[in-house]
């Protein structure tokens, strides 16, 4: 795993239930986007993670890439993300992701075009469904805010609010100014991001966002006590 050291900048741990602010959008304010360094929306090559299973054993993985324009969503023209999973050899998720960045530089969330793999026990693909997909506008559904400008401890907000999708997730930014070294390098200046859902509090997970980059890691699969993560993947080299 690899090592992480805590800037002066710290989180307080989680209150018992959160109460993430849905952000109020304006179409209006995505005329003159300004990028965001922690959620780069520019094209490039894909970005690999991998990580081991604690419980399972199995190597899981997935991959990243910004690949251009998406559709005009609220009146908004947003970019596309391709993110595929596996686990092991077998592709089980591939997701677009829709985002746009508006004039202060919060990078927005609105919708995800979702296809799941199954997947019987000899790897025979045995079905597909499209569970967890949504688009603001749509059946209710809201956009979120997935990277903010202002990156202040402590600040929660939704990611996404489709509640008739089940879609649900919010953040909050638990610490920043961190150095983390993993596969890939070393990282300064590192965001640090805790994430959940008011559909499923289960899900409980620290994501790190190096300046210029992105994500660089992931603790998935996090105990109550939001340590002893399942799986931690990390970018590759």
């Amino acid at each position: 795993m690899a090592s992480l050291a805590l800037a002066i900048t710290l989180w307080h741990p989680l209150p018992a239930e959160a109460k993430p602010s849905l952000p109020k959008f304006d179409a209006a304010d995505f005329s003159t986007p300004k990028a965001n360094p922690y959620l780069p929306l520019k094209p490039g090559p894909e970005r690999r993670f991998e990580g081991v299973n604690r419980r399972t054993g199995q190597r899981e993985s997935f991959v990243l890439r910004i690949v251009g324009p998406g559709p005009t969503i609220l009146g908004v023209a947003t970019t596309t993300q391709l993110d595929e999973a596996y686990v092991g050899k077998w592709l089980v998720e591939r997701t677009l992701d829709y985002f746009a960045a508006d004039a202060e530089g919060n990078v927005w969330y609105f919708g995800e075009d979702v296809v799941n793999f199954r997947y019987d026990k000899t790897g025979k693909l045995v079905g597909k469904d499209n569970h967890s997909a949504w688009r603001a506008g749509v059946n209710g559904a809201k956009p979120g805010i997935t990277m903010p400008a202002a990156t202040s401890p402590g600040l929660s907000l939704f990611q996404e609010h489709a509640p008739a999708e089940g879609a649900m997730d919010w953040f909050e930014i638990a610490a920043r100014d961190l150095s983390i070294e993993g596969p890939a390098g070393t990282f300064s200046g590192v965001l640090k991001v805790y994430e959940s859902s008011t559909a499923e509090p289960g899900l409980r997970e620290f994501k790190y966002y190096a300046p210029g980059i992105g994500l660089i890691r992931a603790d998935e699969e996090l105990s109550r006590r939001l340590d002893s993560p399942e799986i931690v993947v990390e970018l590759q080299r």
